[in-house]
């Protein structure tokens, strides 16, 4: 079978395509057969870190994550047998495969008629969606920003957000046909964040104040969205895609305002009747049509370097696929 590793850290050209066995599933596992693969950007940050300070640093050579789609082809013992020929989807720290191995506590039965685009979203990326505005808060008619809006995770929260009654999502972007995107999407005002103004336009169309802004960028765009809160205003932060992994001054949040991170792994943990809740909402709203996923761009997992260049230009909307 064919894998995606990398033996160095730098540009997209670092990874390659390797020849290996099939993995074998150990206990509690379960082995995939790869349909589809929701390429994440954060692998973008792991590849490229150099310095063993960073969280983003990996030791190599180094893997891949990603959100994997496929079926059961075996179980290894302890597993339950009749997942084999089971559809599923699952986040894996090695993603880019032909076959993969997952554990199976938190694998996610995938319904046939459910595009392989739309399942991909199901393990990370509506998960951080959902539980981020979980983690915020959201009560019926609040203001909501979202940061990094046409990024795979940010598009859903646009229209999770809706969805649970928020009263106006305003929702940030980098070129015109992002911002096209989102008022698609259903965000009431989509503004470019790449013009000097950006903050002065959220402030013009929220004047008492953003309640929720869900934070993916980090540096200078988190202190922005800390200064647009609203009195008992939330910030959640749960990415920094500008690398800039910033402190947050304690005096900005005097005026009653308040920074909170989400981690899915810990959301998992600290959390999972209501994570496992998640997912199945996520399921029923992708499978009704209510929550539409956006996965248009899909290149052959041979072309995993041309993938991470696309991430890295920004020329995604929404979730790229990789397909075996």
């Amino acid at each position: 079978m064919r894998r995606v590793r990398y033996h160095a850290h730098g540009g997209p050209e670092v990874l390659t395509i390797e020849e290996a066995d099939i993995p074998e599933p150990g206990p509690g596992q379960a082995l995939i057969r790869t349909e589809a693969i929701g390429v994440n950007y954060v692998d973008v940050q792991v590849r490229r870190e150099t310095s063993p300070d960073s969280i983003y640093f990996r030791s190599l050579p180094a893997t891949l994550t990603g959100d994997v789609v496929g079926t059961v082809e075996e179980v290894g013992p302890g597993a339950d047998p009749a997942l084999a020929g089971t559809r599923v989807a699952a986040l894996l720290e090695d993603a880019y495969a032909d076959y993969v191995v997952a554990d199976t506590n938190w694998l996610i039965k995938v319904p046939e008629q459910l595009d392989a685009g739309a399942a991909s979203m199901l393990p990370t990326v509506g998960a951080v969606a959902l539980g981020a505005l979980r983690t915020g808060r959201l009560s019926k008619a609040d203001t909501v920003l979202v940061t990094a809006g046409a990024g795979a995770i940010g598009h859903l929260a646009v229209q999770l957000a809706k969805l649970q009654g928020a009263g106006t999502v305003i929702a940030t972007a980098g070129s015109p046909a992002k911002l096209d995107f989102l008022k698609e999407l259903g965000a009431d005002l989509a503004i470019d964040h790449t013009r000097s103004d950006w903050v002065a336009q959220v402030r013009a169309a929220a004047p008492s104040g953003i309640d929720v802004a869900l934070e993916a960028v980090g540096g200078e765009v988190l202190h922005h969205s800390i200064e647009l809160l609203a009195p008992f205003g939330r910030v959640v932060a749960y990415g920094a895609s500008a690398g800039d992994l910033t402190s947050v001054p304690v005096t900005s949040l005097f005026a009653l305002k308040t920074v909170a991170g989400f981690s899915l792994l810990a959301w998992r943990t600290a959390a999972a009747d209501q994570a496992r809740a998640d997912l199945t909402e996520l399921t029923r709203l992708l499978q009704t049509g209510a929550l539409h996923a956006a996965a248009e761009t899909r290149l052959p997992l041979a072309e995993a370097v041309q993938a991470h260049r696309l991430l890295e230009d920004r020329a995604v909307l929404g979730r790229l696929l990789l397909v075996p």
